[in-house]
């Protein structure tokens, strides 16, 4: 490739110094001594390696280049990995948001349902104990009202028995109650 490349250039670089006037090979020619300078330039290059150089640099190049595209590929499949990851954790943490927003709803149904029924047995309870207060003040009314109509027959009846009785009677009246008394005691 070398011999090639040296070839194709020395004829393509000449191509012009055919086409001065007067002989080619002279040393007064500046075509000729520029062509002389390039193929020493070339024979220089080639001396010292520089094609080879440069294609070793150019190979280092392409092989860092290489390692790179390697890299990012390793890397762009891991971020899509890291991607998958991420969305299917968000579609679980999704769900399972759905699920805490479904049992927090069916949890306050129930709440509501039971405190509907707490406050119905309230309202039952308060019912039944201000029947009882109803109850047992009308109890309280109507005893006092006999312990009243008793206290007022007796006071009655003590006027009209002092009035119309004698001390003979009432002597009598005492001595069977004792006898009475006596009996259903004994």
């Amino acid at each position: 490739m070398r011999k090639t490349l040296a070839f194709v250039l020395t004829f393509t670089a000449a191509s012009p110094a055919l086409a001065a006037s007067g002989p080619f090979f002279s040393l007064a020619n500046t075509n000729f001594i520029v062509t002389l300078a390039f193929l020493l330039f070339i024979a220089v290059l080639f001396y010292f390696k520089v094609p080879s150089i440069v294609g070793g640099l150019l190979d280092k190049r392409a092989d860092g280049i290489q390692t790179e595209l390697n890299e990012a590929r390793a890397l762009r499949e891991e971020a899509q990995t890291v991607l998958a990851s991420f969305e299917r954790k968000q579609t679980e943490v999704k769900d399972l948001a759905a699920r805490i927003v479904a049992s927090a709803r069916e949890d306050a149904a129930n709440a509501a349902e039971q405190a509907k029924v707490d406050l119905q047995n309230s309202i039952t309870r308060r019912l039944a104990a201000a029947e009882d207060q109803i109850a047992s003040a009308q109890a309280s009314a109507v005893k006092e009202v006999r312990d009243k109509a008793i206290a007022i027959a007796t006071a009655a009846a003590a006027d009209v028995i002092s009035k119309n009785m004698t001390a003979a009677e009432g002597n009598s009246l005492i001595d069977a109650a004792i006898k009475e008394v006596d009996t259903k005691l004994h």
